[in-house]
């Protein structure tokens, strides 16, 4: 139990019940409303996704050979200070940092306005529209004197850059006249309304209606007021259903009245309505509105429209009046939430199979010796106590099998070492490049160990995954999205000689759906009480055997970015400032969504912030899976009592990535 609650929500240990009172409860994963990307000496532009917010670099920005790394991340939530009677912000928080600090030529920022100055003499003479800028997120700001604003269009050059500072668009109102209240009197501004919700509807879940004064609203939303028996569960990500904008005559207190149209499925009476103040979105606040949706669990889950009425506190009139689409029913859902004698009927109306084949195209997994032109010959002993995983021993003279001439780098007691990937007596680890000598093939005399053929290597290669962290949801996903024949799907994975109507837990009619079956039932094979299968370690052997090198690839990073995190913990900060070199106030940007009511993040609970960082991290590797690895290793590796000293995994997994190219070139040669 201690061991799950390190872990919590992301094994895929799934309890039903709790799925059915908070559903996307296994979907849960980073978000950031952030874009990361480097800029060469012939410049360029970094748009942040789902916005109109662009940071033009120039030509000449950087010199010759350098690049400068730009990361923008928006926050709906303003800083304090700056929205009162006399001011307004008009833009999301841009934070910018930025890689490289030896720059010619200063970056432009455009961005969409959520409002412009009304087209009347007295809004035009008495307000101002103009940028800000701050190293810190609290303050203090400063006006950008070079801007320039077309209608709700500001354009921003930035001087004097810093490595890290803020960036918000206000309106300023240097008087206000009689019949005004505040600069909001001046302003054409519109009220955007967004709906969030699981990825799937289940039988009982939460949307949140969000009310801002931004036009542009991220894709994916973070949500932790969910609660079961007085314990809050860790937040969901929730997924955009749809938006909708207005522009009131005046700014009132008015009420959003919510309803669901053509379904059984109903909303919680106190939640029919909700107030919100016009105070609180003065001050730029970004509301968040539960609504709790349910239906009985006898009934058929439908998608269904949710209407969304905004009128004035006193009923009299509609303000705004939309429809937002929900998502279709999970495509698994598992036989412990459907009543039995639906199950019956199911299973007596539809056991029969669709006729299918497997595909006589795609390659098949050969047992094939592997083609090594170099072997190397041991100058030294080498002995451990205690023994190191992933790492060969050997006596003197003994010859030494090497899968490339290629190297890994590690650290060692004092300095970063080079590593051969090698081979002996059965197991492949590493050996230190001045420990042994270089020969070719035919100097070859006395290597008498087991032949290397693929079998051993996807044996070999495959270890770290019977003890690595994952989330089941994740893998999910990515496997449905990339398998695209079931029968060869489960022939991988040992189910070839059961029928599909065995594995699978209800009737499927897609091939999607009929993957998700096997990879289910995989799961439930692993976890049963007595099996000594893991779920992670049999998945890939199977993928690797259907030389789906490139979705092992994706697991294998997302899988790493996660076991990292989880084994960090609380020493993420540490780790934190040596890779990206974070401010104190930059780590507590990453822990606060994830703090408890008293404030901290509970030590179980360290790992998101890390999971997020890394994440983040990670981005500007791309699909360079082997650098993104390497470079993790060696960051771990120069940390005080570094963890990769007695957590050995990452180790492994270096080698397995170092491996996936000899596999593929000699398990499917006709490729």
């Amino acid at each position: 139990m201690a061991w799950l609650s390190h872990r919590q929500l992301t094994r895929s240990c799934l309890d039903l019940n709790v799925m059915s009172q908070s559903p996307g409860w296994a979907q849960t994963q980073a978000t950031n409303f952030q874009v990361i990307n480097k800029i060469s000496h012939s410049g360029g532009s970094v748009q942040l996704p789902e916005s109109k917010i662009t940071i033009h670099v120039p030509q000449g920005h950087v010199l010759p050979g350098e690049v400068q790394e730009v990361t923008l991340k928006a926050m709906l939530n303003p800083p304090p200070g700056l929205n009162n009677n006399y001011m307004t912000t008009m833009s999301p928080l841009i934070e910018v940092l930025l890689t490289n600090i030896n720059t010619k030529e200063c970056l432009s920022m455009e961005m969409k306005l959520s409002g412009e100055v009304k087209d009347n003499p007295e809004s035009q003479v008495m307000t101002s529209v103009f940028g800000m800028v701050s190293n810190k997120r609290e303050g203090p700001y400063f006006k950008i004197n070079d801007c320039d604003v077309n209608k709700s269009l500001i354009r921003m050059k930035l001087q004097d850059l810093k490595t890290h500072f803020f960036v918000i668009a206000v309106a300023e109102a240097s008087a206000l006249q009689p019949t005004t209240t505040s600069v909001w009197d001046y302003l054409d501004r519109q009220i955007t309304i967004a709906v969030y919700g699981p990825r799937f509807i289940h039988p009982s879940f939460k949307v949140v209606i969000v009310v801002c004064c931004h036009e542009d609203v991220p894709p994916k939303l973070p949500f932790s007021d969910v609660c079961k028996s007085n314990k809050v569960l860790p937040p969901l990500v929730l997924q955009l259903w749809g938006k909708h904008s207005f522009k009131p005559e005046e700014l009132k207190d008015f009420i959003v009245g919510v309803d669901v149209i053509g379904s059984k499925f109903g909303i919680n009476h106190e939640d029919k309505v909700k107030q919100v103040r016009h105070s609180q979105l003065k001050i730029g606040t970004v509301l968040h509105l539960p609504v709790a949706i349910s239906c009985p669990r006898t009934a058929e889950m439908t998608p269904f429209q949710l209407d969304i009425q905004v009128k004035e506190s006193n009923l009299s009139s509609t303000a705004s009046d939309f429809q937002v689409s929900s998502p279709p029913a999970p495509p698994i859902r598992s036989e412990k939430r459907q009543p039995k004698n639906v199950e019956r009927k199911i299973e007596i109306a539809k056991t029969f199979s669709i006729p299918e084949e497997g595909d006589p195209d795609l390659p098949k997994f050969k047992d094939m010796p592997l083609k090594l032109q170099w072997y190397g010959v041991a100058l030294k002993s080498v002995f451990r106590q205690p023994h190191v995983e992933y790492l060969l021993e050997y006596l003197k003279g003994e010859t030494v099998a090497l899968l490339s001439r290629e190297t890994v780098r590690s650290v060692g007691n004092l300095k970063v070492k080079e590593w051969y990937i090698g081979f002996l007596r059965g197991r492949i680890g590493l050996v230190h490049c001045r420990n042994i000598k270089l020969i070719a093939v035919d100097q070859v005399m006395d290597f008498n160990a087991v032949q290397v053929t693929t079998a051993v290597l996807l044996n070999n290669m495959t270890r770290p995954f019977k003890k690595l962290t994952y989330m089941y949801s994740a893998i999910q996903t990515l496997v449905t999205q990339h398998i695209t024949s079931w029968r060869d799907f489960a022939a991988a994975l040992q189910y070839k000689n059961q029928p599909l109507d065995t594995i699978k837990r209800r009737y499927a009619e897609t091939d999607t759906e009929k993957v998700a079956c096997i990879l289910e039932n995989l799961k439930e094979d692993c976890h049963a009480e007595r099996s000594r299968k893991k779920f992670l370690h049999e998945l890939m052997v199977g993928l690797l055997k259907m030389n789906n090198v490139n979705l092992v690839a994706q697991l294998i990073q997302n899988t790493v970015i996660l076991s990292t995190a989880v084994e960090l913990g609380i020493r993420w900060r540490e780790f934190a400032e040596k890779m990206g070199k974070l401010t104190s106030a930059q780590i507590a940007a990453y822990e606060t969504p994830h703090r408890g009511k008293d404030g901290e993040v509970n030590l179980q609970s360290m790992w998101k912030p890390a999971y997020d960082f890394l994440y983040s991290w990670s981005l500007r590797y791309g699909d360079n899976y082997k650098d993104m690895i390497q470079e993790l290793h060696l960051i771990l590796d120069k940390m005080k009592n570094p963890i990769t000293r007695h957590w050995r995994l990452l180790t492994g997994t270096l080698i397995t990535v170092n491996c996936l190219d000899i596999f593929q070139e000699t398990a499917f040669p006709e490729l």
